[in-house]
């Protein structure tokens, strides 16, 4: 068997093996580049349903797979303004005072 066809084999039984145990199904494997190479992939290739990227992290003969469990994506999130209110509570009169009415002051 081919290093190819043993490397193929071993990405597919991780996969299968990921996906028993993790509710997010793996999208990428990284492999170091000199392993892509030795393979004569190339990276973006994609090797049992993953894409091939490449990791100089990792050493020759091994791999990762990646899902959205261990890696989640990146997520476009708005930031906005906070507005705050007045500090002190806002008097709105209903209608003109009359002059034997008490007009009430907020307390200081």
């Amino acid at each position: 068997m081919s290093a190819e066809a043993k490397n193929f084999e071993a990405i597919s039984k991780a996969k299968a093996a990921h996906n028993k145990g993790c509710p997010f199904p793996p999208h990428t494997v990284r492999m170091n580049p000199f392993e892509i190479a030795r393979m004569q992939w190339e990276e973006g290739d994609t090797i049992a349903g993953l894409v091939l990227q490449a990791d100089g992290a990792l050493g020759t003969g091994a791999f990762r797979l990646i899902c959205d469990g261990n890696e989640p994506p990146e997520l476009d999130i708005e930031e906005t303004e906070v507005i705050e209110g007045p500090l002190e509570p806002v008097v709105v009169p209903v209608g003109p005072a009359r002059e034997d009415e008490r007009v009430f002051e907020p307390r200081s």
